[in-house]
């Protein structure tokens, strides 16, 4: 399945619906710190509900630990200064899709490091700034899972 990155995420339910996700389409959630919140935290929990057992979700200390964790793979970061559609991807199993905190999204610096194979945004209407951060998770990953079929689903 997908790979979903949270790029030092910043607000707790975004990160506990985003768990929920993953729990239901079979994708792996790597959060790398620093988190702008405790996992134990009860929002988290609560946006989670009761899929945080169903949910493959791995914290790295930092962004080197994660690639170290997930490579050999396409990355694609989403941000909305990308030009190229997310839709004109073919996504294979093992990709990462990954995702900068809210509110600022990855920085430059960021954007600019090797493991990254591509930038893609998510089309929205002129004088938009960004989508909620797990709902732009949730648009990517199921788009992906489109591409084969929603392989496992029922």
């Amino acid at each position: 399945m997908f790979r979903v990155l949270f790029f030092s995420p910043r607000i707790a339910p975004n990160t506990g619906n985003a768990i929920r996700m993953v729990a239901g389409t079979g994708c792996e959630l790597h959060l790398v710190e620093p988190l702008g919140f405790d996992l134990s935290e009860p929002k988290l929990r609560r946006a989670g509900l009761d899929y945080h057992d169903l949910a493959s979700v791995i914290v790295h200390p930092n962004l080197t630990a994660a690639w170290t964790a997930v490579m050999p793979a396409r990355v694609f970061a989403f941000t909305a200064r990308a030009t190229t559609s997310f839709a004109q991807v073919r996504y294979e199993p093992g990709d990462v899709l990954m995702f900068g905190p809210e509110p600022t999204g990855l920085e430059q610096a960021t954007l600019a490091d090797p493991h990254i194979t591509a930038q893609v945004r998510i089309p929205m209407l002129s004088g938009r700034r960004s989508l909620n951060l797990s709902n732009a998770a949730a648009v990517a990953v199921y788009e992906a899972w489109r591409q084969h079929q929603f392989f496992g689903a029922v």
